[in-house]
């Protein structure tokens, strides 16, 4: 099995493992379990103070935002972004914490009481195959 590392360069590879520690201020998991790769992520307000720990907001921060203008999946964000989900995730818990985005499942679920439908999964699985 090849590691993911495999094929960069050296400055490359240290590049690729120090942004996504440099962009969560170390952080390696997200705090909050409620964000699936479905859920959908709303912009709230577009300022940027600092968060909760007064933490400075980082331009992928304000790139979240931007693209959550309209409602986006944090699959479709963390694809966008070109980040791995689980940075993806500890951005916009962040956000949420700040009150810039707010987070729900997608109306399919709460509508069909938390089950999704079949068409909905296999559209999500053709999607995330795409990215």
């Amino acid at each position: 099995m090849r590691h993911w590392t495999e094929g960069f360069d050296d400055d490359d590879a240290e590049e690729s493992l120090v942004r996504p520690y440099t962009i969560t201020g170390g952080r390696t998991a997200p705090e909050r379990d409620d964000l699936a790769l479905i859920t959908l992520v709303a912009t709230v307000r577009e300022t940027f103070p600092e968060d909760a720990r007064g933490r400075r907001m980082q331009p992928e921060h304000r790139a979240v935002v931007r693209l959550c203008r309209r409602p986006q999946a944090v699959a479709e964000i963390a694809a966008a972004l070109d980040l791995p989900v689980s940075v993806t995730k500890i951005l916009i818990g962040d956000l949420i914490e700040s009150g810039q985005v707010r987070a729900r499942p997608p109306l399919a679920f709460a509508q069909a009481g938390g089950l999704p439908e079949t068409a909905i999964l296999e559209a999500v699985r053709d999607g995330l195959r795409g990215l």
